[in-house]
């Protein structure tokens, strides 16, 4: 999954709570306002926070009480020193700052390509007779490998089977996502950011007014591609999704460049936990760091603030979210890395943009978030040969299991290799593909956009792109959970309920085992030396296929033994 050294005064402004002082007289407030988050100590309530907020000279803005994550605005100048005072606050460190100069030029971050970066229920929608595979289903290389095409003869998943896509957002006017899009719970949690502190275009002028845009809409692309690979309708047209009959929920939480930040994916996380959202997929990282470390010396203090918040805070969310039945996916990165081991990281603080600098990852003490939570299921990348992904991240100490995530560089030495059919075609934004330069303003494609094999079909909003990473991958198992749940899921009303616990054992159980490659140290031809990897483990479990490789119609069928 997914930039230079700067000045410190270049770099967001963090403030770490200390004790209070000893003078009584307030801190003097100053400077211009801007956003801060503040956590809630353990044992204290977010009112409590609220109403220290207010006193220090702060105005809430949002406020999650499951977690105790608020922001506020307030001068950028003594308020945190205030909040110092206050023995419920936790923390406080100021949020991504929105800039209004212009910038150079809008390029969207793209995590994905190549890293350049109950039994027994009569549900609703089980599959009574079969139901056949769409025009360019036959070019899901993904879909076969997982063998969704055979699940579908048993179910293609129930309706009141709720998918989360936390991600830059779905567009719900695809005619393959219209479907199965659920209008009503879908939310968006972002704002959009213009510009960010330093000038550099972000998301771009805002197409709405307020700068939120409407539920059903994604301008970023990674989201749609995400949604349909979950659940494409079955409706004999385009490509269908692993579980074709279940439900998509927008839930937004990333901008269209490509960031999440803390407070919008807090938001997401709870709301699922709230409203029945029975698995949500997570394809990104908490920004801005790809690693939050306790400590780490080549941060500052309040970087290092801001970095302990964030995992506190997602820990909670997360927390929160397993505690209330929702099933948590996660895409396992594409920085080749092994987890255990990780490599410097070069690309922090990645907001505002070019004011990373290098830094050495102690395992012990930095986590990415989400996906190093234990209740997340974490899942690597494989490409059309069943080889590990170039790009994938590994390693025994996260991985849960493996989909087909793309792998343009697979098949070495034949035609094949570099070929755009290695990768996941999936739904994308037209929208999208025209800031790209791969559709024309008419809606045609490009010739740009046919070399990277964009697909046009003959109705309004029909486009799909091939992508790879593990982003790709993590929807294959997203779709699987959910059939899952359909399957073995205990339904009532309109609401079905299956303990992630229960999820996670049948989808790691039937997966099915696949052994480290000979030799176990792999080399990728046209990447850094530092990409070669090796695999450790055993055929059970090893470091690049987890448990195995997911297996949709064996959890369909095979899954019952391991609910006990």
């Amino acid at each position: 999954m997914r930039k230079t050294i700067i000045a410190a005064s270049a770099l967001p402004l963090l403030v770490t709570l200390m004790a209070a002082p000893t003078v009584s007289a307030l801190p003097q407030l100053s400077g211009a306002p801007v956003e801060f988050n503040v956590l809630t100590k353990d044992g204290a309530s977010a009112t409590q926070v609220e109403q220290a907020v207010k006193a220090a000279g702060g105005t809430i803005l949002e406020r999650n009480d499951a977690v105790g994550l608020l922001t506020a605005k307030a001068p950028a100048n003594g308020f945190t020193e205030r909040l110092a005072r206050n023995g419920s606050v936790m923390s406080a460190t100021k949020s991504q700052t929105i800039g209004h100069a212009p910038g150079a030029g809008k390029k969207k971050r793209d995590k994905d390509v190549e890293k350049e970066r109950g039994t027994g229920n009569k549900n609703q929608n089980q599959a009574k007779t079969p139901v056949g595979l769409d025009p360019l289903d036959e070019q899901l290389w993904g879909l076969k490998s997982i063998r969704a095409d055979l699940a579908r003869d048993k179910t293609i998943g129930d309706k009141r089977v709720k998918v989360g896509i936390i991600d830059t957002g779905v567009e719900a006017s695809h005619p393959d996502i219209a479907p199965n899009f659920d209008r009503k719970l879908s939310r968006n949690f972002t704002k959009d950011i213009p510009f960010d502190e330093l000038g550099n275009e972000i998301d771009g002028p805002c197409e709405y007014r307020g700068c939120v845009d409407p539920a059903d809409v994604d301008h970023g692309g990674h989201g749609t591609h995400v949604a349909g690979t979950v659940a494409a309708a079955a409706n004999g047209f385009g490509l269908s999704g692993v579980a074709p009959g279940v439900s998509i929920v927008n839930l937004r939480a990333g901008q269209d460049y490509g960031f999440f930040f803390l407070q919008p994916t807090v938001n997401a996380l709870t709301y699922a936990a709230d409203n029945g959202i029975d698995v949500v997929n997570m394809s990104f990282y908490v920004d801005p760091w790809l690693y939050n470390c306790d400590n780490n010396p080549a941060d500052t203090p309040e970087q290092q603030a801001q970095q302990r918040m964030i995992k506190t805070a997602m820990t909670r969310a997360l927390n929160y979210a397993h505690r209330k039945g929702v099933t948590l996916i996660s895409a396992y990165g594409n920085d080749a890395t092994d987890a255990g081991k990780p490599k410097p990281d070069t690309s922090s603080p990645d907001f505002p943009l070019n004011t990373a600098h290098n830094r050495t990852i102690d395992n012990a003490t930095c986590q990415s978030m989400p996906s190093e939570h234990p209740n997340v299921i974490n899942v690597s990348a494989y490409g059309p040969s069943g080889n590990k992904s170039d790009f994938s991240t590994y390693g025994l100490e996260q991985i849960s299991v493996s989909a087909p995530g793309g792998f343009r560089f697979d098949y070495p030495g034949t035609p094949w290799f570099k070929s755009y059919d290695n990768n996941i075609l999936s739904t994308y934004p037209q929208k999208v593909l025209v800031e790209e330069g791969y559709v024309d303003a008419a809606g045609n494609v490009t010739p740009g956009g046919a070399a990277v094999g964009v697909v046009k079909l003959d109705r309004p909003g029909a486009y799909y792109k091939p992508l790879q990473g593990t982003s790709m991958a993590a929807p294959h198992a997203t779709g699987v959970a959910a059939l899952i749940i359909s399957t073995y899921g205990k339904f009532k009303g309109n609401d079905v309920s299956l303990d992630p616990t229960k999820v996670e054992r049948v989808l790691e159980g039937t997966a099915t085992a696949t052994p480290c490659p000979t030799p176990r140290t792999v080399t990728y031809p046209e990447r850094p030396a530092d990409w070669t990897a090796t695999c450790e483990g055993d055929l059970e479990f090893n470091g690049f296929y987890g448990h195995g490789q997911i297996d949709a119609y064996q959890a369909i069928v095979g899954g019952a033994k391991f609910l006990k």
